[in-house]
């Protein structure tokens, strides 16, 4: 691909039609996709780096808060990871517990959130997700709570489980690599593992599970299912990315919904069951993944000052 092409559409200024090369490109392969990474990765230190005090404070209010790191649209994930002592665009609550030291993240929609606890176990918080955790661990567990989904790499530590509860679900584990999605709104539950070893349990019907790797469990009818895990890139939101693989429209309708807090109106019914394989970086908002969603299926939309979209 052309580099200058590539610059092209990172800033913004892309065609139509040189955005569907692009993104037919990325589709091709997994190189690809770090290629562009890598390029878009030094555009936005740059822009980093070409950004004055007064604009920083003016368009990315922040203040500072212990080893929390938010990402904001223009910033490198990378960057911030170096940073490690600041949090964007967010809110850090007491929560209303009667043990001291307990606070809750909440990452806002279109955003992603990396945190590192006291026990320096790593967390990624996906969009409309909130993660509440102590300051430090009590000496028998490491409890946290979670609603919405979060990407977690655990630090092992033999003598104290580290314990995810969701709503009606417990995952435990000593040290490990796995997704939770459980957001309470949705109803749905699934975790996948990346390495290590999981306990899932319910709380409705005392089932347990134990997951091994490339596997993943998900609730249905009250229950809980084992499958394998065969996409990687579903977990590409850790980088910002939403990644698609034969995914039905409805299904990525639902995605963005609960994405970018928005209410999607389907009058073209046509379209739903229809298959879409592709990325989009969540930054570039929803208006970009419809336009793009527009140049493989026939719809048309139209969006209001309420956060309500018509596929027509």
């Amino acid at each position: 691909m052309n580099n200058d092409l590539l610059q092209k559409y990172i800033e913004g200024n892309a065609t139509r039609q040189e955005k569907e090369e692009i993104a037919q490109w990325l589709d091709a392969s997994p190189e690809h996709m770090d290629e562009y990474l890598l390029m878009r990765n030094i555009y936005e230190v740059t822009l980093w780096n070409n950004t004055d005090h007064t604009t920083l404070s003016k368009n990315k209010s922040y203040h500072i808060i212990k080893k929390v790191a938010w990402e904001l649209t223009k910033i490198a994930a990378v960057f911030l990871i170096a940073m490690g002592c600041f949090r964007f665009l967010g809110s850090t609550d007491k929560q209303e517990n009667p043990l001291f030291g307990m606070q809750t993240v909440y990452v806002p929609e279109g955003q992603r959130a990396e945190l590192l606890l006291a026990d320096g176990t790593k967390v990624w918080l996906n969009a409309k997700s909130s993660l509440t955790f102590p300051e430090q661990f009590s000496n028998d567990k490491r409890l946290v709570q979670l609603n919405g989904e979060a990407y977690f790499d655990v630090v092992r530590d033999e003598t104290k489980k580290f314990i995810v509860q969701t709503d009606g679900y417990l995952i435990n584990v000593l040290g490990t690599e796995f997704n939770v999605n459980a957001y309470h709104n949705t109803g749905r539950f699934e975790t996948a593992l990346i390495r290590g070893s999981v306990e899932v349990a319910s709380e409705r019907t005392n089932e347990k599970r134990i997951l091994a790797p490339n596997t993943k469990i998900y609730a249905a009818n009250n229950q809980l299912v084992v499958t394998g895990l065969s996409n990687l890139d579903e977990f590409l939101w850790t980088k910002g990315i939403m990644s698609f693989d034969n995914e039905q429209v409805k299904n990525i309708f639902n995605k963005l919904e609960l994405y970018y807090d928005v209410k999607i109106e389907v009058a073209n019914n046509e379209i739903l069951e229809h298959p879409y394989t592709g990325k989009f970086w969540t930054k570039d908002g929803i208006e970009h993944v419809l336009k793009v969603l527009q140049l493989r299926h026939n719809f048309k939309y139209k969006k209001d000052n309420m956060n309500n979209i018509l596929i027509y």
